[in-house]
């Protein structure tokens, strides 16, 4: 009988692609939750906390396999020193850390930096955690999950006017394939830092909150505004961009159709624009 894999994040957005991956290749699964009270079917749940280490020893004990999903805009760093630490007290399992492409290249100093761009700041600092735990480790840096992009461009088509940050660009992923590369990473050897992970084509932010706006019938102005700072500026550079390692398969085009199926269609004329600056 082998040791079940646990998952941190496992009801989260990839965390429970993960699990349910990692069950059809007849893995036993272990989720850690803070709040979730039913475990899907055939999965142990363990309660636990991170961000206190509350319940992390129970969760580990046994494993073999760690996928670390569970993550936020900040205190990444904390969680991982919190799953490092137990998890060297039990069996030395392989970590695997999921992260985000540009982690090591956005830098997040100023405060409109820490507001904005927090979250590259937490992951490269837990990515640090990982690779200097003395555990076997795998991280896969991977680009914005599609999900993301359609929160974001919600977001701001609730505005009257779309200020879209000048110059950003997105290379959006599908969250199920990062899901099937961490699984086939976990079910493999120890590899450190692994080749990125990207969606198949770099869309302009202004792009893509256009389609999203033709998707669902909306019509907004949208302006372009240019953010100060230095992460903006790697931002503007490709820095979170991995254009030699656009694997994905699924579009942004092809996420919206399916996401939004049930959606209006938008006029043909498109949504109506202003001068952008």
């Amino acid at each position: 009988m082998t040791s079940p894999i646990l998952v941190t994040g496992g009801t989260g957005t990839l965390g429970r692609l993960v699990v349910a991956r990692l069950r059809d290749a007849g893995r036993d699964v272990r989720v850690l939750s803070r709040s979730a009270r039913v475990a899907p079917a055939g999965v142990e749940l363990v309660n636990g906390d991170l961000t206190t280490g509350e319940g992390i020893d129970a969760a580990v004990d046994g494993v073999d396999v760690i996928v670390h999903c569970a993550g936020g805009p900040k205190g990444d760093d904390d969680k991982a020193r919190h799953l490092v630490r137990a998890a060297s007290k039990a069996s030395s399992p392989h970590l695997v850390y999921i992260s985000v492409v540009g982690a090591d290249r956005v830098p997040v100093v100023g405060r409109i930096d820490r507001a904005m761009f927090g979250y590259f700041a937490s992951k490269r600092a837990a990515e640090l955690v990982v690779a200097g735990s003395g555990l076997p480790f795998t991280t896969l840096r991977a680009t914005q999950f599609h999900e993301l992009i359609l929160i974001v461009a919600r977001a701001m088509a609730k505005r009257p006017v779309i200020p879209a940050p000048a110059g950003f660009r997105f290379q959006p992923i599908d969250a199920d394939e990062v899901a099937a590369r961490l699984v086939e990473l976990a079910l493999g050897r120890p590899a450190g830092l692994v080749p990125d992970l990207g969606g198949p084509r770099i869309y302009p932010l202004t792009d893509l909150i256009r389609s999203y706006l033709q998707a669902t019938g909306k019509r907004r102005p949208i302006v372009r505004v240019r953010m100060p700072g230095g992460a903006a500026a790697a931002i503007r550079n490709g820095s979170n961009l991995t254009p030699d390692r656009a694997v994905g398969r699924t579009t942004w085009e092809e996420f919206l159709a399916d996401r939004l199926a049930s959606s209006p269609t938008a006029p043909a004329t498109g949504p109506r624009r202003l001068p952008e600056e």
